[in-house]
């Protein structure tokens, strides 16, 4: 007697979102089963990968990723080119570093050159996080989104204490919302619900739940991504159907394990290969857990983040 494998069908879905605009654009989402559940529904578009570009060259990287990256660093516009046509980025993400008032406290009008600046040199979409300073963020994307209001950019983080200004200035110039919460279910669904109480479309949102990288809590990120992901599955939560989006790259490469060099800690072996490990393992969970857009760093981690990943769709 055959035997024919049990499925479960989902009452809802995911939405699909378009980042970017023309020939250019890039649509995630849309799945109707857990992350490549493939034998219960759909999973219309493989979790794509944003690679980071900073508004101004790190100094604190360790070699073993600074190394490959190279010269291209110094220029946000001549990086953003590699990422995508040396490195295979599907996206960029400009991260406006500079920005925080800790640091360098950068202007929002030179952030905004930064952001023009990228977006004349590629084609994919640009993705755009803020310092993480919520009152400089707020005058830094309102600036941002004016000044690249003929295309169609993502920007955050919007938090509680700053989407409304955030969500205005997509609102009036056309983009997209990456909303965070500090890894809680009930949170990421309050804010997207205040953010489409101010008019913003519910497919104009990207959900970024937080989350650590490998061995520094990524066990409850991923809990608390695949609840979000079977509400908006199993019960049909419309405030919770839109793609997760995970600023992983600089989890992964903050945790010790990948920045140590050989002569720090001899007992873990290569660095290089340690480093872009760490990078890819923490993507690959995160990609099981439901994102579906993934922020990264080291190239060769995306090189095998994307083998991976084409690899399971292709079971």
């Amino acid at each position: 007697m055959g035997f024919t494998a049990p499925t479960e069908q989902s009452n809802g879905s995911i939405r699909e979102v378009t980042l970017g605009s023309g020939d250019g654009a890039v649509t995630v989402g849309g799945e109707t089963a857990l992350p490549f559940y493939l034998f219960d529904g759909e999973m219309p578009h493989l979790p794509a990968i944003a690679m980071e570009v900073f508004d101004k060259a790190p100094a604190e990287w360790p070699a073993t990723l600074a190394d490959a990256l190279g010269d291209v660093v110094s220029d946000p516009a001549t990086w953003a080119k590699a990422c995508v046509e040396q490195f295979g980025a599907d996206m960029v993400c400009v991260q406006l570093a500079s920005t925080d008032p800790n640091r360098d406290d950068a202007s929002p009008q030179d952030a905004a050159s930064v952001v023009r600046s990228v977006v004349d040199a590629v084609s994919v979409p640009v993705l755009v996080y803020g310092s993480g300073n919520a009152d400089k963020d707020a005058d830094v994307l309102k600036k941002v989104a004016e000044a690249v209001s003929d295309t169609s950019i993502a920007f955050g983080p919007a938090t509680e204490d700053n989407y409304k200004p955030i969500t205005a200035a997509a609102l009036g110039y056309g983009h997209v919302v990456i909303a965070e919460t500090p890894i809680d279910v009930n949170m990421a669904k309050q804010l997207n619900i205040l953010i489409t109480q101010m008019g913003l479309a519910a497919d104009r949102i990207l959900i970024d739940p937080s989350t650590g990288s490998v061995g520094y809590g990524i066990e409850y990120s991923y809990t608390v991504m695949e609840r979000l992901r079977i509400a908006a599955l199993t019960q049909n939560d419309d405030m919770t159907q839109m793609p997760m989006i995970v600023n992983l790259g600089k989890e992964a490469w903050r945790a010790k394990e990948a920045k140590a060099t050989a002569q720090e800690e001899p007992a873990w072996g290569d660095a290089r290969a340690r480093g872009v490990l760490w990078e890819a393992t923490t993507a690959t969970t995160l990609a099981m857990g439901g994102a579906d857009v993934l922020v990264m760093r080291h190239p060769e981690a995306i090189a095998l983040v994307k083998k991976t990943l084409q690899g399971l769709a292709d079971q």
